[in-house]
């Protein structure tokens, strides 16, 4: 049974929640347009102040998931997962109800139409009350939240984050937000009645109060302890965000809103608040925990730029989607990636553990444009190289290429830099071992021939020869009989008469296996015939033009299920946006340039070559995985990485 008052009452809303601002946009519309209208200041105020409280929470959240900057100051060292991400989605219900309240405010007291723009003593009135009447309100009846039927019905809810994150301030019941509507009311109209009141000091005190809520939220130290050792007095004044955590912690002490003199006074003030404190602010410039494994991955473009999960958490949350909002925003997140083309560093992008084993990504501060300029390659190389040294010297034991930074004509699929660093420590792998492995476990075992095309590229070479060794018979399209040659040499002598290059798509016309590693367009699909189904690892995939075929995804799989900390879908190891097939066509005519699709996974899902040095890492190997696939391994690694709990995901639709 659902304790009163702990719903909100437009829970079952969702989006359509922002419409109860509608009553509010209203009167601010009309009151602009009609001179004989109400005036309707306060409503714009209103929605003003829930503008930037928003932005507030989302700044705050932005910098604590900045890995890069922040992860040597994090309280908690886990990540925020699926599961909370979930949890806190409705964080912001508390700035309609507020929002709702305040106009209801505006109508109720009149006097609060007529606020002078600024009164001095209004910031010392307010100060006064919150000091006098919230703070010591806000404790006794965080206190009592906290009691077991309170504590069950009602504040268990906030508790619920294992990562303390600014949106987590906002995740509470419908009545715990109505305590702290009071708490912060109480204030703002005490010092209104009493005549000191301002608009000024209403914005103020309710940006500031939000700022203080997110900052011990934010699990992220940015409190120097020196500050404390030089003016003691002053830890008494203002939490920190440790000194938060450990409420969130143990859940019996350090109570208090933003004043640990409350728990001083009435003694809940936890003994380990100042050391925990001191700890972890002496952590700026260290190295923190050094990973186990690092999948190296590059930036997609300015629309996935947008998903990371230090820009907006919820849509990193997610598969790749647009939403209008983001529009605005896409010049500024431009300026920000040419800014990095020109000074940034890698950097730390996301983590999560897995068998207490930590995994991180690192992105190379350059679009996947920028991999096919001739004059920026050395450059990616030499970013690529010095992150794979800084691995080696942190002591990482596997670094995975992603994507274009395994590009054989960039670097050999990684071959550039074991050679010219012959005594690396840390494993380089490009893990597309395991890429072939999942194509090829996507084809039925009875099947007898099937069509390739990119038929000599790196997967195509190791799919071809592992599928002759079957007795199946590839079809391999390739106008160079010397490429051919050389892969036919390969094949064992019984095995060779298996495949067969062809140099027209009217070879395949018969065959309802397709295997697409070079982009094919709709006139060339029509020579397969009815029910052929299309595997591929093309870039960008093939348009599923044919409705009586069906086509397969990018090759991909799902982590174990003990993975932890891990909150955001994968989309940095893809190339570029999906284009329409005419810009493809353009390009493809001006100079055969490669175009690669946005993709992002499900959640949990990773790219098979993240997965393979996923692998690599579980089964402690010592080789170095670069250079031309060995098809030899290629049933051995995808056995390693269903025993490791890696699953296969299901490929192909309509």
């Amino acid at each position: 049974m659902v304790a009163p008052l702990s719903a909100w009452p437009w829970a079952n809303l969702g989006s359509f929640k922002y419409l109860l601002y509608g009553p509010l946009l209203a009167k601010v519309w009309y009151s602009r347009f009609d001179a004989e209208a109400p005036e309707g200041t306060w409503c714009l105020h209103i929605l003003i102040i829930c503008a930037l409280r928003g932005l507030i929470h989302q700044l705050w959240s932005s910098y604590s998931n900045m890995a890069f900057l922040t992860r040597n100051r994090w309280i908690h060292q886990q990540g925020v997962d699926f599961k909370q991400i979930d949890l806190e989605w409705d964080w912001d219900n508390f700035i309609i109800l507020q929002a709702l309240i305040a106009s209801m405010a505006s109508y109720m007291f009149r006097f609060l139409e007529n606020l002078p723009l600024w009164n001095a003593n209004g910031f010392i009135a307010v100060l006064t009350l919150h000091m006098a009447v919230s703070e010591p309100l806000y404790y006794w009846l965080h206190r009592y939240l906290h009691g077991n039927q309170l504590f069950a019905h009602y504040h268990s809810l906030h508790h619920s984050s294992p990562v303390p994150q600014s949106f987590t301030a906002g995740n509470a019941t419908f009545l715990e937000h109505l305590m702290l509507t009071v708490i912060i009311g109480v204030p703002i109209l005490g010092a209104s009645l009493l005549g000191y009141g301002s608009i000024s000091m209403v914005y103020a005190y309710v940006l500031i109060f939000d700022f203080l809520r997110c900052l011990g939220h934010s699990n992220v130290e940015v409190i120097p302890y020196r500050i404390f050792e030089t003016v003691p007095f002053l830890r008494y004044l203002l939490y920190t965000p440790t000194y938060h955590s450990l409420h969130h912690q143990e859940m019996d002490s350090n109570f208090c809103l933003f004043m640990p003199l409350f728990d001083a006074l009435w003694k809940t003030q936890n003994g380990k608040s100042w050391e925990l404190h001191k700890k972890i602010s002496s952590n700026r410039g260290k190295h923190g925990r050094v990973p186990d494994f690092v999948f190296l991955a590059h930036i997609v473009d300015v629309s996935a730029a947008m998903h990371a999960p230090f820009v907006f958490r919820s849509f990193a949350s997610l598969p790749f989607s647009m939403r209008i909002f983001l529009f605005p925003i896409w010049p500024i997140t431009l300026l920000v990636l040419l800014m990095m083309w020109a000074w940034s560093k890698t950097f730390v992008y996301s983590f999560y553990n897995l068998r207490n084993r930590l995994h991180q990504t690192w992105v190379v501060p350059r679009c996947g444009f920028q991999y096919f300029l001739p004059f920026a390659m050395q450059g990616i190389n030499k970013h690529i190289e010095q992150a794979i040294l800084r691995a080696d010297e942190l002591g990482v034991k596997v670094i995975s290429l992603a994507a274009l930074n395994k590009n054989e004509s960039l670097n050999g699929g990684g071959t550039l830099f074991v050679n010219k660093h012959p005594n690396l420590k840390v494993r380089v792998v490009h893990g597309n071992t395991l890429t072939a492995a999942v194509i090829l476990n996507e084809i039925p075992k009875d099947v007898q021939e099937v069509f390739l095309t990119g038929a000599t590229s790196k997967l195509g070479r190791a799919i071809a020869l592992y599928l002759c060794r079957r007795r199946v018979k590839v079809l391999m399209l390739t106008l160079s009989a010397e490429r051919f040659q050389k892969i036919l040499k390969e094949a064992p002598a019984d095995c060779q008469s298996y495949l067969v290059q062809v140099s027209k798509y009217q070879a395949a016309r018969n065959c309802k296996t397709w295997i697409v590693g070079k982009w094919i367009t709709p006139r060339e699909q029509s020579w397969a015939p009815r029910g052929t189904h299309f595997h591929q690892f093309v870039v960008p995939p093939i348009l599923a033009f044919r409705r009586d075929c069906t086509y397969g995804d990018l090759a991909a799989m799902r982590l174990p299920d003990d993975v932890q900390g891990l909150g955001c879908c994968e989309n940095l190891d893809t190339k570029l946006g999906r284009l329409s097939s005419f810009v493809y066509f353009f390009l493809r005519g001006i100079g055969q340039l490669a175009l690669l699709k946005q993709y992002t996974m499900s959640r949990g899902v990773v790219h098979a070559c993240h997965a393979g040095g996923v692998v690599h890492l579980l089964e402690g190997w010592t080789h170095n995985e670069v250079g031309a696939i060995d098809v030899d391994r290629i049933d051995l690694v995808w056995e390693a990485a269903l025993k490791h709990g890696l699953k296969p995901v299901a490929s192909g639709k309509a």
